[in-house]
């Protein structure tokens, strides 16, 4: 298995580097290698032009702008959904793992 890129976007950047970093905990409790990253919305754009991205999920704060992400990533084929509410707020980087992988593919 190949490399993962997780993008997650949220508000600001901040709630979700928490997030990130149980969810790269899970990664590697799996051996599974993966770049997971948070950025905020404002810098959304410049990340997905730069770098590989396997899958981006939003935080339940930025769903409002699904819609937007779609026009953009669809043409790449880049998935796109997200973060369950109930996962975002117990910061369940096991559970948030499992939906991207589930996106992907995987």
């Amino acid at each position: 298995m190949s490399k993962k890129t997780i993008m997650l976007v949220c508000s600001a950047g901040m709630s979700t580097s928490l997030l990130v970093t149980k969810m790269q905990k899970a990664a590697d409790a799996r051996g599974l290698e993966a770049d997971i990253f948070a950025v905020s919305a404002s810098e959304a754009d410049q990340n997905i032009e730069s770098k590989d991205v396997n899958v981006l999920l939003l935080g339940p704060q930025v769903r409002f702008m699904k819609a937007q992400f779609e026009g953009k990533l669809a043409p790449k084929g880049i998935p796109l959904d997200v973060i369950d509410m109930k996962d975002y707020g117990m910061m369940n980087g096991e559970n948030v793992l499992n939906q991207a992988l589930k996106l992907i593919g995987e």
